[in-house]
């Protein structure tokens, strides 16, 4: 029975709220252009957001090279 009460509430999904708060005029500042507009798929949407993340991940392990390589 525990199977079918977490099929049958729709209200759990995080995934959901996630999707529909992304604001891709937020993620990329600075342009003259609505990027929601440009890009209304979420699908779209999450792929950009991922991509802006793993950039700042890479950013950061290149930046903690630099320093080990100055240390």
């Amino acid at each position: 029975m525990m199977e079918e009460k977490g099929e049958l509430s729709p209200e759990v999904q995080p995934g959901e709220e996630k999707k529909r708060d992304l604001d891709l005029n937020a993620l990329f500042p600075g342009k003259e252009y609505d990027l929601n507009r440009l890009f209304p798929d979420e699908g779209m949407k999450k792929l950009l957001h991922d991509l802006k993340r793993n950039k700042r991940e890479i950013d950061r392990f290149i930046k903690s090279l630099n320093l080990e390589e100055e240390g």
